[in-house]
């Protein structure tokens, strides 16, 4: 009633004209070598589409049941992608899993795309199916679609394109922070190695010197070349997939058995504060072991244990800088598996400053790490907000709250001919008019 009281009168979605497709013949290999667009589902992942993947001949869709469907015309998907509606800038054939909706006269296009928008995640819940999800035909037919006055809808349309243009600009400044942060944080590792980090902290000029790594660490150990015996319960094994900069991520990791176990640590035992470091797949990722943790390595990886002279977490700090990560995209080989040998490793250059100045570095490194943390954190929950504005926006649109004022301004514009009844009875009568005339019986004369 609130509905009916703030919008106007409701029709069902059969009033418009629904259209579909089908699918030539995929054993004429020709019907797929013309330059007639063809759209189906693999084509739903845009709002505006300029192109479609597949391209049918003439004789491709006389020699089928697909519809050349003109450009502009909405088209939605009732099998997969449930929910999606796009529009082509091009007339297009569609396959059976597309419709085209044509609106009824007095229906703005642009009201009744940004409609079904808004009831996707209700179209997605009324999909039926177990392996694929499709919509019966019937039931996209019955969807009730609340019908404002003609020009209530223009303004509708007018004030979600403004609204809903923000939003996307919003979101995509959102997502674009990760990847700032990203160049942030290297932008600080590299001044943490270089010496600028510290620069100011310094009473007196550095005093750096630089190490291969093998006369850092007192420990450069290849990992086991075989594939480890896998249990479902025992001592961690790591795998590369745990690896990230910094941060060793336990949660997903594989077990072995006590025999394997120790069979796998008789070079040397990882042991808390010990860096695991990717050699091969996803080359340069240096990490370090969490304190109260025991495991054995899996493959693809090295173990480095500090010597005196350099402090654990700077050498992390290091080896995921972008002095020693050019270094290693110079020197990777292999085109299926990338991977660095071990003699160029142990020969990375690394800084060594005074104990004293690795310590201050480590303390600036997480300090501004930690604040590139919490602006991440705060992004993710503006963009988790911003992907709910969308949905919240289009419902208040449709409940008539865009357009309270609009209509306290203009009763002319919603009322007598210009009014919403006005329109569902024009329409009516339109659709009455184009129904096919049935031939009344006559009896012959005897």
């Amino acid at each position: 009633e609130m509905l009916r009281s703030l919008v106007g009168s409701e029709m069902c979605i059969r009033d418009s004209s629904i259209v579909g497709g089908g699918t030539p013949s995929k054993s004429i290999q020709s019907y797929y070598e013309g330059n007639i667009p063809w759209m189906s589902v693999k084509d739903m992942n845009r709002n505006i589409l300029h192109d479609t993947v597949d391209h049918i001949s003439e004789e491709a869709v006389k020699n089928s049941s697909t519809n050349v469907i003109p450009s502009g015309t909405p088209i939605v998907a009732t099998r997969m992608s449930l929910g999606k509606i796009i529009v082509a800038n091009f007339d297009s054939a569609i396959n059976q899993d597309l419709k085209a909706l044509f609106p009824a006269s007095g229906v703005n296009r642009e009201y009744l795309i940004d409609w079904y928008r808004s009831i996707s995640r209700k179209i997605e819940e009324l999909g039926t199916g177990t392996t694929v999800k499709g919509i019966r035909l019937d039931v996209l037919k019955s969807l009730e679609f609340p019908l404002p006055p003609p020009e209530e809808q223009k303004v509708i349309a007018d004030k979600l394109d403004a609204l809903l243009a923000q939003v996307e600009i919003t979101k995509a400044r959102l997502e674009r922070i990760p990847e700032i942060l990203k160049t942030f944080r290297q932008s600080v590792l590299a001044a943490a190695v270089s010496g600028k980090l510290t620069q100011e902290w310094r009473e007196k000029p550095a005093e750096w010197i630089e190490m291969k790594l093998n006369d850092v660490a007192d420990n450069v150990v290849d990992c086991p070349h075989s594939t480890p015996k896998w249990s479902a319960l025992g001592k961690y094994c790591v795998k590369t997939t745990a690896f990230n900069p910094f941060y060793l991520d336990l949660s997903e990791q594989g077990f072995v058995s006590e025999e394997v176990f120790a069979e796998r640590i008789k070079r040397l035992k990882p042991e808390p504060g010990d860096i695991l470091y990717s050699r091969e797949g996803t080359v340069g990722i240096a990490c370090q072991i969490p304190s109260d943790t025991e495991l054995c390595l899996g493959q693809r990886m090295v173990l480095i244990r500090a010597g005196s002279e350099i402090n654990s977490k700077f050498l992390t700090i290091v080896l995921n800088s972008d002095k020693i990560l050019s270094i290693v995209r110079q020197m990777t080989i292999g085109s299926t598996v990338p991977r660095v040998n071990m003699k160029d490793i142990r020969s990375y250059p690394i800084p060594v400053p005074t104990q004293n100045e690795q310590t201050e570095i480590i303390r600036r490194v997480e300090e501004l790490f930690a604040f590139a943390d919490r602006i991440e954190q705060r992004a993710n929950v503006a963009l988790d907000r911003v992907n709910n504005l969308t949905q919240s926006i289009l419902a208040k649109a449709f409940r008539g709250e865009l357009t309270t004022d609009w209509r306290a301004a203009n009763p002319e514009l919603i009322s007598g001919e210009n009014s919403a009844e006005a329109l569902l009875a024009k329409i009516k009568a339109e659709r009455e008019a184009l129904k096919p005339v049935k031939k009344s019986s006559v009896r012959k004369k005897s």
